[in-house]
């Protein structure tokens, strides 16, 4: 079980360290960007879910493979031949890759969050499991999309935290009421993926402003 959990979390640093290269190759960063980028976007959820856990010191910084991935990653995008293959597909594979790791990403970090807090906590209610969920899954993305001086994507586009959410609710349920761990770590992810995918391809997105107040301009 815990080699599953294991393969869980490090398929979820892949998929945001990839998410943070990516989004660094889109604002043009040099390679150190791209590093800081994918590092923070890995581990930046987890190291905010465990501070309010009072897991300290942080389990990425007791165990440094999280953060030796997230810089790695970001490396090996910057190959010369993953480079040139980005660049004569520079839209469109650019923007399905990024969905495609950041949802995977927020899936399995989500889950992570929710079992993080069963383990760590006695009897865990439903509000903390899923708040630290979300945590866990939207903190690394909103730390990338802040250096990288984006408006965070939980507030503007494509249902994002909100299948976080979805998805923490099916992992706290079956978890909680039925036992099953990887069950619910699977089905948890599988939900959170499948919104963000269909929100994607959907265009699904929550109620803005039909007439955005305009900032007056000095006179």
């Amino acid at each position: 079980m815990d080699t599953v959990f294991f393969v869980f979390e490090i398929l979820g640093v892949i998929a945001f360290s990839l998410s943070g290269a990516l989004t660094a190759m889109k604002k043009e960063m040099d390679i150190f960007g791209a590093c800081v980028l994918g590092m923070t976007t890995a581990i930046g959820g987890g190291i905010i879910r465990d501070l309010i856990l009072g897991v300290t010191p942080p389990v990425a910084f007791v165990n440094p493979m999280h953060a030796v991935l997230g810089l790695a990653i970001p490396a090996l995008t910057y190959l010369p031949k993953i480079q040139k293959f980005f660049a004569r597909n520079k839209h469109r594979v650019q923007a399905l890759s990024l969905m495609i790791a950041d949802s995977v990403g927020l899936g399995v970090f989500t889950v992570v969050g929710v079992n993080a807090c069963f383990e760590n906590l006695e009897s865990p209610n439903f509000f903390t499991a899923v708040f630290l969920g979300v945590i866990t899954g939207v903190g690394g993305g909103v730390l990338r999309d802040v250096f990288s001086m984006n408006l965070p994507k939980i507030f503007v586009k494509h249902f994002y935290a909100c299948a976080s959410i979805a998805g923490a609710i099916v992992a706290f349920v079956l978890e909680k009421y039925f036992d099953t761990p990887l069950l619910a770590s699977i089905s948890g992810a599988a939900v959170v993926i499948t919104l963000r995918f269909l929100a994607s391809f959907l265009r699904w997105n929550l109620p803005k402003p039909k007439y955005p107040v305009e900032e007056e301009t000095q006179k």
